[in-house]
């Protein structure tokens, strides 16, 4: 999605390489639209700060802060130099009259985060740590094109983003998907976690819901 560069003028920020652009819990009135750069999204999980999404050039954050009138529920840290614009709750609804693109493009990025927050909530709920793991990569299988058509899933992600995505320690991640390992489940290398047949791991989940509906 792309913005008129002229308001950069009225609205524009910059931001420099590692500085901290808010933080987790403090009161939020601005959100921000990146026009150049990267921001890391980070939560605290367990006294421990993990990565939740690192975001680019076309891409909204903050803005919950000013939808809810909440508390922010994660802190922002630029990766890169980054160029924003900022946008208060006073002049937030103004954009949106005056964009209208903006504005349904808007509307499709909440819709995807309420649905990632529910969907992260059922993995939550789960009490078994390896029905967990599981449910993570079925998690970001459903959001794949190929989902439903191949069994063999590549994920760009480490232990530390599991445990995160699951609320897991990473020690204990890290056992779990070294049984997976050993199992032929999975592979794991240092840049992403291979899933030999998600189908195995769809299967489980979903047997672990109904005795769990049962019980």
């Amino acid at each position: 999605m792309k913005l008129p560069e002229s308001l950069y003028e009225k609205f524009g920020v910059e931001f420099q390489m590692g500085q901290i652009i808010f933080c987790e819990f403090e009161p939020g009135n601005e959100c921000y639209f990146i026009l150049e750069g990267k921001v890391r999204i980070v939560k605290n999980v367990h006294h421990a700060q993990k990565t939740m999404d690192i975001i680019g050039e076309g891409s909204f954050f903050g803005e919950m802060a000013i939808l809810e009138a909440a508390p922010r529920s994660a802190s922002a840290i630029a990766i890169q130099k980054t160029r924003a614009l900022k946008f208060t709750s006073n002049n937030f609804d103004a954009l949106m009259n005056s964009q209208p693109q903006l504005a349904y493009s808007l509307l499709l990025i909440f819709a995807s985060r309420i649905y990632d927050a529910k969907r992260r909530l059922q993995i939550l709920l789960l009490k078994d740590p390896q029905i967990k793991v599981s449910d993570v990569f079925l998690m970001l299988s459903e959001k794949d094109p190929h989902y439903g058509k191949v069994s063999e899933m590549i994920f760009p992600i480490s232990v530390d983003d599991v445990a995160s995505w699951c609320s897991l320690p990473v020690g204990d991640v890290q056992r779990i998907i070294n049984l997976l390992v050993k199992r032929g489940k999975v592979e794991l290398h240092a840049d992403r976690i291979i899933v030999h047949n998600i189908n195995d791991f769809s299967r489980s989940v979903a047997a672990h819901r109904r005795s769990v509906s049962k019980s």
